[in-house]
């Protein structure tokens, strides 16, 4: 039975219970991080709680617990669920709790709800970058908020968009602001090949500052071999791209190799993604190696 963290206590998830009148469920008030672990290592955890925090202290939620008590409770999390999969997701939510009744205004005094839990995971970048998973996408209009940089628990013009190419079969919507400029994707950020550099719009509060992006720029710019770019990219060039990618903690570096019905490149992975994919395999697998050759459908995360 999976063990999940909630409120100071490891409970089974069955008996794991929160109130509706906790403000996460009423109002999506709360934010929350994916955290990759491979052969029970947390990849960029501390790039995680940066981001956690930079999300708490938009929304004006204070927490008493540090950086160090998360990393405890997630060591002792992962030992709870271990027998699970070889490979697991960290789930934190922190809302700002339960109130005495349904009032939009902050509580002054918020006992902040927090809950985590394991979810498997499934590598996509494998042993061998041949057996690596592809996906097809298509562009939407991006009708979110206007605060895309806070991880916000809040994600129904996500979902929405998400499920539009989820129901054509869809990897991902890659979404598009009203001057024509790619954003980023319902659940990921994304990045082209344009020439010989590698391309990502730049941070901003209109995307998800995504850790998996940052590793990426980090790994390409220290190798050397192609320039990096963090600048704004046209849906007109996007559609010109010789490769085009989405990052996220659980799809990794998943290559696209179809935007709304038109082949990207060649059609299948190209030689820069297999080289900066070949780099990220390196720099994750300083764990345990991964040679687990199944093939499931990513999280959204």
């Amino acid at each position: 039975m999976a063990q999940v963290y909630l409120n100071g206590e490891f409970v089974p998830v069955e008996e794991a219970k929160v109130s509706v009148l906790d403000r996460g469920f009423l109002f999506g008030d709360g934010v929350y991080e994916v955290i990759p672990v491979f052969a029970g290592k947390p990849l960029q955890e501390d790039a995680h709680m940066e981001r956690l925090y930079r999300s708490l202290d938009a929304i004006e939620l204070e927490l008493s617990q540090t950086p160090e008590d998360f990393h405890g409770m997630f060591t002792r999390l992962l030992e709870l669920n271990k027998e699970s999969a070889k490979h697991l997701t960290i789930y934190l939510q922190i809302t700002r709790g339960v109130v005495e009744k349904r009032a939009h205004g902050f509580p002054e005094k918020p006992t902040p709800t927090v809950f985590a839990m394991t979810i498997p995971l499934e590598p996509n970048i494998r042993t061998s970058l041949d057996e690596a998973p592809t996906g097809r996408a298509i562009t939407q209009k991006d009708r979110r908020w206007q605060r895309c940089d806070i991880k916000s628990t809040s994600l129904l013009g996500n979902l929405i968009s998400f499920q539009k190419a989820y129901r054509e079969g869809m990897a991902e919507s890659i979404l598009i602001d009203c001057k024509g400029r790619v954003t980023e994707g319902a659940s990921s950020n994304v990045f082209a090949i344009i020439g010989d550099r590698i391309i990502t719009p730049p941070l901003s509060k209109r995307i998800l500052g995504g850790i998996t992006r940052a590793l990426v720029l980090e790994i390409a710019t220290r190798d050397g071999c192609y320039l990096c770019e963090e600048r704004q990219l046209k849906v007109e060039e996007l559609r010109e791209a010789s490769e085009i990618w989405i990052t996220s903690s659980n799809r990794e570096i998943l290559p696209i190799v179809e935007l709304d019905g038109a082949a990207v490149g060649a059609g299948n992975p190209g030689e820069v993604w297999r080289h900066i994919a070949g780099l990220y395999r390196i720099y994750r697998d300083q764990v345990p190696e991964i040679n687990d050759d199944r093939r499931t459908e990513s999280s959204q995360d």
